[in-house]
């Protein structure tokens, strides 16, 4: 993808930081990982840590086709035998972490997703076997928390959905980008519409209550008229939930191989602000409220059950050789690529890997990092930080901590005047949350993201 647009500088964006920094979902980021040495048992990590209301993640490493813009830990296909060597592996591991996290007290999930790479890439046997792990293997009741689950167009079929749905699936994202044919090619992810549509109306088929549809904004040749045309594609079939994404170009990735880093100039962050107003508003207009900068969700969207894990404090289990696990002091994972070699070479890895007691590869999060994340965490979502929660964890003020950030975002007209008790972005700011999530990192993050080598 080549950005063509010019780069003069608008008064908008002039003298402000780069609105598109980073996507900024957990942190710190997972490029500031590095080869924990020693290597910590899990069950000394996990002595001690409240676990009742942890989030529960699988993580599946296969798509049947790369998107251009996509750099998540993913691999395209599968070679024969794969994919059930990677659950074995993935039973194993839950096995191991089940064990570290002990019955000294009793261990309840919160919540469970399925992620990826695409999990429906999985058969519905396969998916039955997922299924079967996080219950099984970990303990969580898939019926009586909420559980999310991904999918393509292509690979959300009735068996598959008739699984999730039968396993008690609350929720199914669906990953669109646009209904515009020739956009989906311009962002290598070659679909056409009557095969979205249909793979829609399978899902609505399948009575998972909440249905999102993920879109990109910032595509080249998209126009205000063809932005419009996909929010009202999506819309018309009523989502409980709407994503609205703008494009990245990064390292490594099908677009980013083939772009000179120097086009994604003013002009292109100015185009994808419009965008982004333009679809805030229109989703706004027709009914939805905005959860983040990103998610918006039906205002009269029926709840997906109860949910009590928040997640600025509470644990995460992370199984799959992409997936996350957050302790209240360490950050941990297996090691991270974009390039599809590496990755098969990691995947291969954790497939033969027999031992899973032990944490590998990861961060510590303590003191000041556990402030910046509970804030930034807290600050991204529309609803915003509760002074009297941050200051009954840590003893003191967001103010107090971070003067200076705070200061910074409250100059650029990012903070909304909400009083003393609750520290919350505006509209401009939640619009520019790719630069205030980059703004809390701090400099010993920053430093190790940027001595990473990118493979």
């Amino acid at each position: 993808m080549t950005v063509t647009a010019p780069s003069a500088t608008t008064t908008e964006t002039a003298g402000l930081p780069r609105p598109y920094q980073s996507y900024v979902y957990a942190y710190p980021h997972k490029t500031s990982y590095r080869p924990l040495a020693p290597r910590p048992l899990l069950r000394d990590l996990w002595a001690g840590e409240p676990r009742q209301a942890l989030s529960l993640y699988l993580h599946i490493p296969f798509c049947e086709v790369r998107c251009g813009f996509c750099n998540l830990f993913t691999r395209v296909g599968a070679p024969e035998g794969l994919t059930g060597r990677y659950l074995d592996a993935l039973e194993r591991q839950a096995a191991a972490v089940r064990e570290a996290l002990g019955d000294e007290e009793p261990v309840r999930f919160a919540n469970a997703a399925f992620g990826g790479g695409t999990p429906t890439f999985l058969e519905a046997e396969e998916l039955a076997r997922l299924c079967d792990i996080a219950e099984h293997r970990m303990g969580a009741d898939l019926r009586a928390v909420p559980l999310s689950v991904e999918a393509s167009p292509a690979t959300a079929t009735a068996d598959r959905l008739a699984v999730l749905a039968e396993r008690g699936t609350t929720r199914l994202s669906l990953g669109v980008q646009s209904f515009v044919e020739a956009e989906a090619r311009a962002a290598v992810r070659p679909q056409r519409r009557a095969d979205v549509e249909a793979a829609l109306g399978r899902i609505r088929d399948s009575r998972i209550p909440v249905l999102n549809i993920d879109l990109i904004y910032g595509i080249d040749g998209q126009t205000a008229a063809s932005w419009r045309l996909s929010l009202d594609a999506a819309l018309a079939w009523r989502p409980e939930e709407v994503y609205l994404y703008p494009l990245y170009v990064r390292p490594l990735t099908g677009l980013g191989r083939h772009t000179d880093p120097a086009a994604a100039d003013r002009a292109w962050d100015e185009q994808r602000l419009r965008r982004y107003r333009e679809g805030r508003d229109h989703l706004l207009a027709h009914g939805y409220e905005q959860v983040s900068m990103r998610m918006f969700r039906r205002a009269d969207a029926p709840p997906q059950g109860p949910d009590d894990h928040a997640c600025q404090t509470d644990g995460m289990i992370g199984l799959g050789c992409g997936a996350r696990s957050y302790t209240s002091s360490l950050h941990y994972s297996f090691d991270y690529a974009v390039d599809m070699r590496e990755i098969r070479a990691i995947v291969d890895a954790y497939t033969a890997t027999e031992d899973f007691t032990r944490a590998v590869h990861g961060r510590y999060v303590e003191r000041d990092e556990a402030r910046r994340r509970h804030l930034l965490q807290s600050l991204l979502q529309a609803g915003g930080l509760a002074v009297a929660e941050y200051r009954e964890r840590f003893g003191s003020l967001p103010h107090e901590d971070f003067p200076a950030e705070l200061a910074a975002f409250a100059a650029r007209g990012w903070l909304a005047d909400t009083g003393p008790d609750l520290l919350r972005l505006s509209p401009e700011g939640l619009a520019h949350s790719d630069a205030v999530g980059p703004g809390l990192f701090s400099a010993a993050v920053r430093a190790a993201m940027a001595a990473y080598e990118p493979k």
